[in-house]
């Protein structure tokens, strides 16, 4: 039997998807925005409500993450000013130690910086990068008044949720149950990777502040947010401040920039982190950078940043789904049996392995 329809048709509907996703991205970042945000102070809005009225419960609990992400948009816009004031001179002075190396090299008769083909590269153009990159992440802060108030009535829907899916849907438990289990996971991925991203950003804020560097709240912030993207984050975060840390110090200072950067990213985010996720994330290292490259294309810097708990949701639906539950089992970073799934006829165990032939 020809199965290319079967294949087709889904992949039809992903291209359409695709290109929606693309098209209203302004108008569903937010709402993304706001989802993850409710997601990750659930638990504070639940310690409260047992406490609290409900409306002080969620005023407290938005009170309290506006705080915190004005407080923060406040610190980076002020680095951010200050460091584009300043970026000009910094750029001159990057220059300057790239021809100080190459005439170095040369006296030595080292390979120079020309012969490697690099002689035309600037490596000033990376904080030119980067200065466009931190007034995009201001103009972000400076626009959360709609995720905000989106914020505000996801929480309000929260409470009203559970009866009013009992009252609409025939298997309102399972239902429930299924999206209980996504939220959980990706909650749990959300707060382990707040608490070490905090962490990063106060080491590295010290740590710069420590060794002199300019604008260490600055790189404290940065090394924050960029924690969240997997992989590549914690490169993109330390160029900049490694490249500032040769222009305004030397390379022995330089290095220890560097150093400071290697080992808290080694210790933070690939041993303190795997240890606290375990396996619960559920994804596959390929999985996760493809999320990244995939994400980041259909909404640029939010969608990497959305990356990995968006692909877990949708690693999970899917995994409840009789017909696309082998795609969430090419997400998997284990390979496992999928769970039992609930038919008209009663619940159906998944099938059993074929038989060994010979």
């Amino acid at each position: 039997m020809n199965r290319a329809p079967k294949v087709l048709l889904p992949l039809a509907s992903f291209v359409v998807v695709v290109a929606g996703l693309k098209a209203a991205a302004a108008l569903i970042q937010p709402f993304l925005l706001a989802l993850f945000l409710a997601i990750l102070t659930l638990p504070l809005m639940t310690w409260l409500r047992r406490r609290l009225p409900n409306w002080l419960a969620i005023l407290l609990t938005v009170s309290a993450a506006l705080a915190v992400i004005i407080g923060a948009g406040v610190l980076l816009s002020e680095s951010v000013a200050g460091f584009v004031e300043r970026a000009p001179g910094y750029q001159q002075r990057l220059r300057q130690v790239a021809v100080d190396l190459d005439e170095w090299l040369a006296d030595r008769d080292l390979v120079t910086l020309a012969e490697l083909g690099l002689g035309r590269a600037d490596p000033s153009a990376i904080l030119d990068l980067a200065v466009g990159t931190l007034r995009g992440l201001a103009t972000v802060v400076t626009n959360l008044v709609l995720v905000f108030i989106t914020l505000v009535f996801l929480l309000l829907e929260v409470i009203r949720l559970p009866a009013k899916l009992s009252l609409a849907l025939d298997d309102s438990e399972r239902t429930l149950e299924r999206w209980g289990h996504a939220v959980e996971h990706v909650q749990r991925y959300l707060v382990i990777k707040t608490a070490v991203s905090a962490a990063t950003g106060l080491i590295i804020g010290l740590g710069t502040g420590l060794l002199g560097l300019d604008f260490p709240i600055l790189w404290g912030i940065l090394a924050f947010l960029f924690n969240y993207i997997p992989n590549l984050g914690s490169i993109l975060a330390a160029l900049p401040a490694c490249l500032l840390a040769l222009a305004q110090l030397g390379p022995v200072l330089a290095l220890g920039v560097v150093l400071l950067y290697g080992g808290v990213n080694l210790l933070l985010g690939n041993i303190l982190e795997p240890q606290l996720l375990g396996r619960r994330l559920g994804l596959s290292p390929l999985v996760v950078f493809a999320s990244l490259v995939f994400w980041g294309w259909v909404w640029g810097p939010v969608g990497m940043f959305l990356s990995v708990p968006l692909t877990v949701i949708v690693r999970i639906v899917l995994e409840s789904s009789e017909e696309l539950g082998w795609v969430a089992t090419l997400l998997a970073a284990q390979p496992r049996a999928r769970p039992v799934v609930a038919t008209p006829s009663g619940v159906q165990p998944p099938p059993e392995p074929p038989a060994a032939v010979g």
